[in-house]
């Protein structure tokens, strides 16, 4: 016993007068320097036996994100980069956190136990394979951006928080996908990629570390569907093609159809108007026709009215050769001529012919055409008058031929026309 206390006694003793300061050169300074960390770090300590190897680690743990894979040793003044968080240990046990710029260490006591940096780091998430909802084999891999915001849990709250962060986004990355066909994870990698960074955030809290943002870089999917899917961009290709083409034809028959339209109508409404045109011009023309009868019937009116014999007989002519008239254009027009039935009665044919125009009175015809005779007028309304008359005496007496009698009317007529 006394002489482990001996031992010990004289091992701390020469650490002692070993870092005590000297005066050396500027040259040899860095040289000391060297020598001193090499000979006092926890490697050399365990190699050489050296008993307050209990009292610091001789095996420094995993860093994450250090600036460099050695940890910085202690020349008692040290000098800290930005960005950076230094955890120094005192006799093995967490002191302090070094910000940046001028740090003073104790020798052999104070060791700088992890280094973090707190700049925005890039993570390669290795590829993996997923299974999506329905039932489709993906290769992905990612990348996941993160940073240190306390370097005291990432130091001491996790292991290893580079190798606990990419498990952790692999699962979770597995998980998610397990939730989403595979048309969906194509079309909602953005959802994805936000679900993912939530959920290592929530898990990466007491790791010190946040996720920032977690982007899927590549998905592999397996030959059949990569063929299965082009296969069905072609057919949806075509597809629209035939909508849009078909869709054009539409429009273009829709468009010959309202011209169609357009036609039919504007020649209906010139067709309409024309026939307005023509009615309106027969309408005025029988008006007008109309109108000059009517004047001429009131001009015989009056003139009967007035008394005077020569107008009644010139009516009384005209009936009879009208009615004359008729019958020559029935023998001329077709071979069937059409008589009435008394035609052998060529007295009540005329009779006939003046009822039409209202019964005249044949008195007053007679005395008319008798007085005329008498008076010796010789106009050429009495002379067929009287002619016409005396072919009507021949006929009632039996002594007059019928044939005759027509054809001397006919042959007036056109002698007048």
């Amino acid at each position: 016993m006394a002489s482990r206390t001996r031992l010990v006694a004289s091992t701390a003793s020469g650490l002692i007068r070993a870092s005590r300061p000297t005066l050396v050169s500027r040259t040899a300074a860095p040289v000391a320097l060297r020598t001193f960390s090499q000979t006092h770090s926890p490697a050399a300590q365990n190699a050489t036996g050296n008993p307050l190897s209990s009292f610091i680690s001789a095996n420094s743990p995993p860093t994450y994100f250090s600036s460099s894979k050695s940890l910085p040793a202690n020349t008692i003044i040290r000098f800290v980069p930005q960005q950076t968080a230094w955890i120094v240990e005192r006799m093995g046990k967490f002191h302090r956190i070094l910000q940046p710029g001028l740090a003073v260490l104790l020798p052999v006591i104070d060791r700088i136990a992890y280094v973090k940096s707190l700049k925005e780091n890039a993570l390669e998430i290795p590829s993996q394979s997923a299974i999506t909802a329905d039932n489709v084999t993906l290769e992905l891999d990612g990348v996941l951006y993160t940073r240190v915001f306390d370097a005291y849990k990432a130091s001491y709250g996790v292991e290893d928080a580079e190798y606990a962060i990419s498990q952790l986004a692999q699962t979770t990355m597995r998980s998610e996908i397990g939730q989403l066909s595979l048309d969906h994870v194509l079309k909602e990698r953005a959802n994805l990629n936000a679900n993912i960074t939530a959920a290592i955030n929530e898990a990466a809290q007491d790791w010190g570390v946040t996720c920032l943002r977690y982007e899927i870089r590549d998905i592999h999917a397996p030959e059949p569907v990569v063929e299965a899917m082009h296969r069905q961009v072609t057919a949806e290709r075509s597809k629209r093609a035939e909508i849009l083409e078909s869709e054009g034809q539409r429009q273009s028959a829709i468009n010959i159809a309202e011209g169609k339209k357009q036609s039919v109508i504007l020649a209906s409404e010139a067709l309409r108007a024309e026939q307005i045109n023509m009615a309106s011009g027969e309408s005025e023309a029988i008006l007008l026709k109309a109108t000059a009868t009517a004047r001429g019937i009131d001009a015989v009116a009056q003139s009967i009215a007035q008394g005077k014999d020569a107008a009644q007989g010139a009516v009384s002519l005209s009936v009879a050769e009208k009615y004359v008239d008729a019958f020559a254009k029935l023998a001329k027009e077709g071979t069937s001529v059409i008589v009435p039935g008394n035609v052998g009665d060529i007295g009540g044919m005329i009779a006939s012919a003046m009822a039409v125009y209202g019964k005249v009175n044949n008195a007053n015809a007679k005395s008319v055409a008798s007085n005329m005779l008498q008076g010796g007028e010789d106009t050429a309304a009495g002379r067929k008058i009287a002619e016409l008359e005396a072919q009507l005496e021949e006929v009632e007496n039996g002594t007059g031929d019928v044939q005759n009698a027509i054809s001397k009317a006919m042959d007036q007529r056109l002698n007048r026309k």
